[in-house]
C-alpha cells in the first residue's frame, strides 16, 4: 500500500472526521464559556469581592543586580489562576447540568402513541360499517 493511500485512508476515517469536528465545536465551547465568565460572570462577582485580583502579589527572593533581573516567586498569579480555574469549572458544571436537565425533559416527555397500520385501520372502517348494518 502507498504512503499517500494509506494516509488518504487515515484521514478520511470517520472517528477522524468525528475528532475533528469534536476539537473544532470544543474551542468554539471555549469560547462561549470564555466569554460567559468574562463577561456575564466575574463583572457581579468583582463587585461582590470588591475588584480583588491576586495576580499583584509577589515574594521577591532576590534583588535585581546590574543586568541581572529580580527573582520574584509570583504566588498572586497562581492564586489567581487557581480562583479562575474554579470559576471555569462552576460555570462549565452549570451548563453541562442545564443540557442534561433538558435532556431529561424530552425523554421523559410522553411520546405519542404509534399510528395504528393502514391495514389494521382500514379493517376497523370495514368493521364499523358492518355494524351499522
Amino acid at each position: 500500500m502507498g504512503f499517500m493511500k494509506e494516509f488518504k485512508d487515515f484521514a478520511v476515517k470517520g472517528n477522524m472526521i468525528d475528532m475533528a469536528v469534536g476539537i473544532i465545536i470544543g474551542a468554539a465551547f471555549g469560547k462561549v464559556i470564555a466569554s460567559l465568565v468574562g463577561d456575564v460572570l466575574m463583572p457581579p462577582l468583582g463587585l461582590l469581592v470588591g475588584s480583588v485580583n491576586f495576580t499583584d502579589l509577589a515574594l521577591t527572593l532576590k534583588e535585581a543586580a546590574g543586568d541581572q533581573p529580580a527573582v520574584i516567586l509570583k504566588y498572586g498569579a497562581f492564586i489567581q489562576t487557581i480562583f479562575d480555574f474554579i470559576i471555569v469549572a462552576f460555570a462549565i458544571f452549570m451548563m453541562v447540568k442545564w443540557i442534561n436537565k433538558l435532556k431529561r425533559q424530552k425523554e421523559e416527555a410522553p411520546a405519542a402513541p404509534p399510528a395504528p397500520p393502514a391495514q389494521e385501520v382500514l379493517l376497523r372502517e370495514i368493521r364499523d360499517i358492518l355494524k351499522q348494518r
